[in-house]
């Protein structure tokens, strides 16, 4: 039995692909490379280069490798160019998760776990945030993801289709054996823009907002290692194989930090006073969002390891290093600088 990975070369997509393996699950990676990069995937696992809407491409791939499980990561994920661009959202995150969804019950694929986010949620009107509140998005890249898990949940009910939707709160850190991490050269999430700034790939670091009505007047955000963030998928998938119900579950730590309180565990961690530059607010971002978590420890039997904001970050900054060694190797020359544009509500990095 083999595992599909779709979005396997990216950020959280890697690490799956590196806990499946270690594990000593057979994966193929599904993955456009649009934002991923094919030397993230792990040595010996299969790459194939496609779109996961493609429906005769993963029909192939499921008759081929004996695929009888897809983890969905391939998504856009960035909410201020959801804004910008709805339609490319829709496209990419909706229209391809359906096309995937129905390749999946038509081929006997019986197992299905899909990565949403805690933007379903929007502005929520209790904190922490339970899986029954209610769900109200305020970017198309929340909207993408919840008619996402709408088609899901009914497809597993008209189907043999049993799933497990994981609703990401802030992604971060990065492999703790250092195998890979965050490596986009333009993302947008706050912890990775902050250690660019701080090992000055960038001159300044943006916040955007510093009037929401929270303690310091920044975004809070539950901030969860990819790590930790991965095993959560293992125990979902344990969960189908034996039998278990579909379920929709939060995936976050409990317990938030606000924007300054990430800048100031980055300058700590780094030794470095970086520039930081106040900005006015942004569509999209909601003021507070924090998991209740409860669900998915119970259900699973979740454990995180690495609960602990200085650990994220200072895998975060090991990663980036080593990234930086890897480009001046390839280009002989220090990385370009840029203004950072960071996004403390970038639900679910890849």
């Amino acid at each position: 039995m083999t595992v599909l990975v779709t979005g396997g070369a990216g950020y959280i997509g890697s690490h799956m692909v590196l806990e499946l393996g270690d594990a000593g699950e057979r994966v193929v990676v599904l993955d456009n490379l649009s934002t991923g990069f094919s030397w993230a995937v792990a040595e010996g696992v299969p790459l194939v280069t496609g779109d996961s809407g493609d429906q005769a491409l993963v029909a192939r791939l499921i008759r081929e490798y004996g695929i009888e499980a897809i983890i969905h990561f391939a998504a856009s994920v960035v909410v201020p160019e959801s804004v910008r661009d709805p339609l490319a959202y829709y496209r990419n995150n909706t229209m391809n998760t359906r096309a995937l969804i129905e390749c999946a019950v038509n081929n006997g694929v019986r197992h299905f776990i899909f990565s949403s986010t805690a933007a379903v949620y929007g502005n929520p009107t209790e904190i922490p945030v339970k899986e029954e509140s209610l769900t109200q998005p305020i970017s198309p890249y929340g909207w993408s993801k919840l008619m996402s898990e709408t088609m899901l949940r009914d497809a597993g009910r008209a189907h043999d289709l049993r799933y497990v939707i994981l609703r990401y709160f802030n992604v971060a850190g990065a492999d703790p054996n250092g195998r890979c991490g965050q490596s986009s050269e333009d993302a947008t999430h706050l912890i990775k823009v902050a250690v660019e700034t701080a090992l000055d790939l960038r001159p300044k670091l943006q916040v955007f907002g510093t009037d929401y009505p929270t303690p310091d007047g920044t975004c809070v955000r539950d901030y969860i290692h990819v790590t930790d963030l991965v095993r959560a998928h293992s125990d979902a998938l344990r969960h189908l194989r034996s039998g278990g119900q579909s379920l929709t579950l939060n995936c976050g730590y409990g317990h938030g930090f606000s924007v300054r309180e990430v800048i100031e565990a980055v300058k700590r961690a780094s030794g470095v006073d970086f520039k930081v530059e106040m900005a006015p607010r942004r569509a999209g971002d909601p003021a507070q969002i924090v998991a209740d978590c409860r669900q998915v420890r119970s259900t699973l039997g979740w454990q995180p390891r690495f609960d602990d904001l200085s650990v994220i970050v200072a895998h975060a900054l090991a990663c980036e290093r080593a990234l930086m060694q890897r480009r001046a190797a390839r280009t002989d020359r220090r990385p370009q600088r840029e203004t950072a544009t960071a996004a403390p509500a970038g639900s679910a990095p890849r």
